[in-house]
């Protein structure tokens, strides 16, 4: 397996694979690939996760089924992810209890020893991201994983009982081991939430944490005073313009 990281804005995670060698997905996520590829749907990531893995993720609000690429000759082949957004990819080794929490839509490969699960936040909830809540995806088993994250990433080593408050968009990537919980600060009105409270990730130490400068439902709330906005005509009817 040769995995190469291509580009700078809007960078794309190319993998060249030997027959029989294969890379796990959610769906959706796959850019381009060769003729030799074939798709199969898998619960889990090969390293035990299986039925529980996909209802982990089906309860946390995902897909039950992740997709598996693999190389089934003659010769190598190759696949491709291309991010979403402007950012970058990173790719982290996960190892047996040494797994990894990344922001909902931050999973964009790994190898087949690779777990990904929905971790659904308490205290967040349907306010937040269009209705679906705070949800972060664990990465769990052995194996190589990688990461999208948008716009520039930010990277800090929490020593132990140390914290960083983090607004809930810009929670990119965290090991395990960091402490996490939700702080709500009121007195403020959230543009996202809608109520008179600010709501933070307490992030705690000891462990490694990048934060992404760009999240995306920040990027949509941004953007959206110059989409095209519906207005009323002949009466109750409505379109977009």
């Amino acid at each position: 397996m040769q995995p190469t990281i291509k580009g700078t804005t809007l960078p794309v995670l190319e993998i060249i694979l030997d027959q029989g060698e294969s890379v796990i997905s959610t769906h959706g996520e796959l850019s381009w690939m060769s003729p030799n590829i074939v798709l199969s749907q898998t619960t889990g990531g090969g390293g035990g996760g299986g039925l529980l893995a996909g209802l982990k993720r089906a309860i946390g609000g995902g897909s039950f089924f992740q997709t598996q690429y693999q190389c089934q000759g003659p010769g190598t082949g190759m696949i491709a992810f291309a991010t979403k957004a402007p950012g970058q990819i990173m790719p982290v080794s996960i190892n047996p209890g040494a797994g990894m929490l990344v922001h909902r839509h931050g999973f964009l490969c790994g190898t087949p020893g690779v777990t990904a699960t929905a971790a659904p936040v308490a205290g967040l909830g349907a306010g937040l991201w269009g209705g679906e809540g705070f949800i972060l995806q664990r990465l769990e088993g052995r194996g190589e994983a990688w990461i999208e994250l948008s716009g520039e990433v930010t990277m800090y080593q929490l020593a132990p009982g140390q914290s960083m408050l983090v607004h809930p968009g810009h929670v990119g990537l965290f090991q395990e081991r960091v402490g996490f919980q939700i702080t709500r600060f009121k007195g403020v009105r959230n543009i996202l939430f809608g109520d008179n409270g600010f709501h933070l990730v307490a992030l705690t130490g000891p462990g490694q944490i990048w934060l992404q400068s760009m999240p995306l439902p920040l990027l949509a709330h941004a953007i959206y005073p110059y989409l095209p906005q519906p207005r009323a005509e002949q009466g109750s009817q409505q379109r977009f313009f």
